[in-house]
């Protein structure tokens, strides 16, 4: 799949994947110079790219798994959306979920981006929604016994 992706800063780098079966691609940070987040802050890191992703498609910004494993860094929403009609600029909320300040250099890896499908439900209002056998049970309900 082709996707166009826009320069908005020369120092920008095009996400990479980092095998041939990689789901996500690596976003980098775009900054000048070091950037500190210090322990329990939440800071925007641009990418220094704007993307546009297919009709039907959205761009789905996920944590590294070693920045998040070692270093507490991961964004603060979980998972960022990039919708398909978005022409800003990447960024990345990212939050230090560590107990002590941690810095990004420039040009570091900082989350991966998924591009994937989407289904745009109809929401439909009812009285009553089919029984299962699981019926109301939730947050570990199904690995009890």
């Amino acid at each position: 799949m082709k996707v166009n992706i826009k320069k908005l800063n020369e120092k920008a780098i095009i996400p990479t994947y980092g095998s041939d079966f990689s789901a996500g691609a690596d976003l980098y940070a775009c900054i000048d110079e070091d950037l500190c987040i210090r322990a329990g802050e939440t800071v925007l890191v641009k990418t220094g790219l704007a993307i546009e992703i297919p009709f039907g498609y959205g761009g789905f910004i996920y944590a590294r798994s070693g920045l998040a494993s070692k270093r507490g860094l991961a964004p603060a929403n979980k998972v960022g959306v990039v919708d398909c009609d978005y022409r800003g600029e990447v960024m990345v909320a990212l939050h230090n979920h560590s107990l002590v300040d941690q810095t990004i250099v420039p040009c570091e890896r900082i989350a991966q981006l998924v591009i994937a499908p989407y289904l745009k439900a109809d929401f439909c209002l009812v009285e009553d929604l089919t029984d299962t056998a699981r019926g109301e049970g939730g947050f570990g309900s199904t690995g009890r016994k």
